[in-house]
């Protein structure tokens, strides 16, 4: 395969929810999926998981002769990866688990294809020692959940990663529309969980110290900088909080009085006590509606700000 070809034929390893969101947006994409799980049931599950997301995928855009048709399944790891040009694996996150997974694709595989771990946590310099023969083709590809819908691509290469294969993979996830951050040193927990960590330690501390509710919690979030951070990050919202004078301005005013609050930002002890007040609180927030009724919320709310941001571009 020439690397410059591109890629039309994908295998996903492991079918669970991130797995089976990929499958669904590399099929909306116009790509052969072949996908492969050992679970139980796990066929009926991802094609059951593809016909309730086309709607949302036809919503966001079609690419011509995308179709659920195009989707092979099979448990046979061998079977799956014949052909393709790309592996997306989700599998356990469990280093023993992924390192005897990369062994085997390792042998199956041709050299220049690509396999990519979905892995939010795991570092690829460990996974890629599963892989001796080519842990060069080795990077993360950690979406955020849930894939087919929501843009971001973490890039991550690891020790013995070349630069081909970031570039390469870059360039993949890009041309089926993903918003891609490449991360140049590995962090547990990549960036943006991170980014979701450090914030959870704070909306924890303010509901267990009963400074307010968890609904209300939410509410600062989404209605306040959430509606800012769909639009522009941190950084970028900081360079405007300048004023005129942009980011120079902005850290010279608040750098001092920023830097102090971070003082008396909490720690939380996620105690059985705490836990409990944290889940009675949050269960006050969603009162009768169920977990199908909020997903549905929160999908249809993401497709509109998606809209919105496609139309904006």
């Amino acid at each position: 395969m020439s690397h410059n070809k591109p890629i039309s034929q994908v295998a996903v390893i492991g079918t669970g929810v991130i797995g089976a969101s990929w499958a669904a947006l590399f099929l909306a994409k116009g790509l052969d999926v072949v996908a492969t799980d050992v679970a139980p049931n796990a066929e009926a599950s991802l094609r059951q998981f593809v016909r309730a997301a086309w709607p949302a995928l036809e919503r966001l855009g079609l690419t011509p002769g995308a179709s659920p048709l195009r989707l092979v399944f099979t448990p046979d790891l061998a079977e799956a990866v014949k052909g393709a040009e790309l592996v997306q694996e989700n599998g356990p996150e469990r280093l023993d688990f992924k390192q005897k997974l990369y062994g085997q694709l390792d042998e199956l595989l041709p050299p220049n294809v690509i396999i990519a771990s979905s892995s939010s946590g795991l570092p690829m310099s460990q996974i890629q020692l599963g892989a001796p023969s080519h842990p060069e083709r080795c990077v993360i590809g950690h979406p955020f959940n849930p894939p087919h819908l929501m843009p971001l691509v973490e890039i991550v290469g690891g020790a013995k990663t070349s630069e081909e294969t970031i570039q390469r993979a870059d360039d993949f996830y890009t041309s089926i529309g993903k918003q891609t951050v490449r991360i140049n040193k590995e962090m547990p927990g990549h960036v943006a969980n991170r980014l979701q960590a450090a914030l959870a330690r704070e909306v924890y501390y303010l509901v267990a110290e009963g400074v307010l509710s968890a609904a209300d919690v939410d509410k600062a979030l989404t209605y306040g900088p959430g509606l800012r951070w769909g639009i522009m990050g941190n950084m970028m919202l900081n360079h405007l909080g300048g004023g005129p004078g942009g980011i120079e301005h902005f850290l010279h005013q608040f750098a001092a009085p920023m830097t102090a609050s971070w003082k008396s930002l909490g720690s939380p002890e996620l105690t059985p006590e705490v836990q409990r007040m944290l889940i009675d609180s949050v269960h006050a927030e969603v009162g009768s509606r169920t977990i199908e009724e909020l997903e549905a919320e929160r999908d249809e709310l993401l497709l509109g700000l998606l809209t919105l941001r496609a139309n904006a571009a």
